[in-house]
């Protein structure tokens, strides 16, 4: 790390292989394991559940082609957070990035290094949260938040040493998680679908419900308890369909960006929505609806994985997710850091992470970055923080594409090798569903989503007060 690179310049090392993994793996982490169990309880039947993932996917999959034009514009270290600058302003794109470092990106990181050593408990107790290694107070370490600073600087360390060995590692465990949730997928298809569950589900497909666990019965919703419960669901689905903007932010390091940025958004994108409509339609082939609404601990894949592989099903299920969660955070920790990298460029963030380390990688950055994400492992806040934040993440979605509107206005002349599929109709949708959830978010769960966009507006003064240095004073 004290050795910098002297140019100063990033190494296009990542070609499209390596850009569609980076974002099938930083999507794939935990989310398609637990959260159909939540949307199952909110919404009540499997005409919505299917409907839920379809409509997270094809909204997914739109946002990815719209920022293909922006990616085709600004080939360069940053994606959204320069998006937004170009766009919009400085002051835009920082909110970006400041909430982007306060919780979304780190706290996204302690969540899937927490998720991993969940499951790694599974094959060895031990390594539990509720195995407690130090007690001061009110302060508590556990084996489980130690297992995920490790791994986390684990990462780190890897990516730090050079974009080539981050690339290797994403490439091939996002083939072992890709081929992993293939032969879950199949085998609950091929050796534990059952007719009479499957008919039985889809019976009353479209019968809105939720399912109230303290009574532990089934309660039919309509107008207001409906929205509230479609804008729930969406924010699981969401949740487990984000991340995918990450190769845009080591554009600076793909081969030929203008082409194969776009093309990465896409190929991925696509892939795991494919792979997360399979899935649940899996669990429902497998599963009775009410089963998979009440599973132990929100664990569908697990209970699913029990009726196919029989006793073993849990072992091997924690294993595959201990593999998705890691592939998972070594694409958020080598994205994440470019982001940094840029602002520091700008005089937004400390000095330090805007340079470039004989590797040709943003070491710095890398490590601030651990050193917050493993933070927020010893707070235990950061689900909460997660539930807070994704409004954020939907709403600079939103304000990003409509990015797209202003720049073919902005800078008509700009050379855009790629343009948006199906502008102006389909960014003009995504925006409209968007701005629907969002709203429902607001009205319906303004204790959770009120909080994230507080962490967001705290950034204001942050800006106007960093803004007139350099840059921020280094630590």
């Amino acid at each position: 790390m004290n050795n910098e690179n002297q140019d100063n310049t990033f190494k296009r090392e990542l070609g499209l292989l390596d850009g569609t993994m980076l974002v099938v793996g930083s999507m794939i982490g935990s989310g398609i394991f637990i959260v159909s169990a939540d949307i199952a309880r909110q919404v009540g039947s499997a005409g919505w559940l299917i409907l839920i993932w379809v409509l997270s996917g094809l909204i997914t999959v739109i946002a990815a082609v719209s920022y293909g034009e922006l990616s085709a514009m600004f080939p360069k270290a940053g994606g959204q957070y320069v998006y937004l600058k170009e766009a919009y302003s400085k002051l835009i794109a920082f909110l970006y990035g400041w909430s982007f470092f306060a919780v979304i990106q780190t706290g996204t990181i302690a969540a899937v290094g927490v998720a991993f050593s969940k499951f790694a408990a599974y094959l060895y107790e031990p390594l539990s949260d509720a195995h407690i290694l130090y007690h001061i107070g009110d302060f508590k370490l556990n084996a489980a938040q130690l297992v995920s600073i490790v791994t986390i600087i684990l990462l780190t360390y890897i990516n730090s040493r050079g974009v080539k060995n981050g690339k290797l590692l994403q490439t091939f465990l996002t083939i072992i998680k890709i081929l992993s949730l293939a032969g879950l997928i199949l085998g609950g298809f091929f050796f534990a679908a059952n007719a009479e569950v499957w008919n039985a589900n889809w019976a009353d497909a479209w019968n809105t419900r939720s399912f109230d666990l303290k009574e532990g019965a089934w309660v039919s919703i309509g107008g207001t308890a409906l929205l509230s419960g479609i804008a729930a669901s969406m924010v699981g689905s969401l949740f487990s369909s984000d991340a995918w903007v990450g190769v845009t932010f080591i554009a600076g390091e793909i081969k030929n960006p203008q082409k194969n940025v776009g093309l990465s958004l896409f190929f991925g994108t696509f892939i795991v929505s494919v792979i997360y409509i399979l899935a649940n339609l899996m669990y429902i082939a497998v599963m009775p609806l009410q089963e998979i609404a009440v599973v132990k601990s929100d664990r569908v894949a697990v209970a699913a994985a029990q009726y196919i592989f029989g006793d073993m099903g849990t072992k091997i299920i924690a294993m595959m997710i201990m593999v998705s969660t890691f592939a998972c955070n070594n694409g958020l920790i080598m994205a994440g850091a470019r982001v940094y990298y840029t602002m520091a460029n700008d005089g937004l963030f400390f000095k330090k992470a805007s340079a470039l380390n004989q590797s040709g990688v943003p070491a710095w950055a890398l490590w601030f970055q651990c050193i917050w994400a493993s933070v927020l492992c010893l707070t235990g806040k950061y689900g909460d923080l997660l539930d807070y934040v994704m409004i954020i993440v939907i709403i600079f979605y939103i304000l990003t594409i409509f990015g797209i509107f202003i720049l073919r206005r902005k800078m008509p002349d700009r050379e855009r090798p790629y343009r948006a599929f199906g502008y102006p109709v389909l960014p003009f949708i995504y925006m409209i569903v968007a701005t629907a959830i969002c709203i429902a978010l607001l009205f319906t769960r303004l204790s959770t989503c009120g909080w994230g966009v507080l962490i967001m507006l705290a950034g204001i003064p942050v800006y106007y007060l960093s803004r007139p240095k350099e840059g921020i004073v280094e630590p």
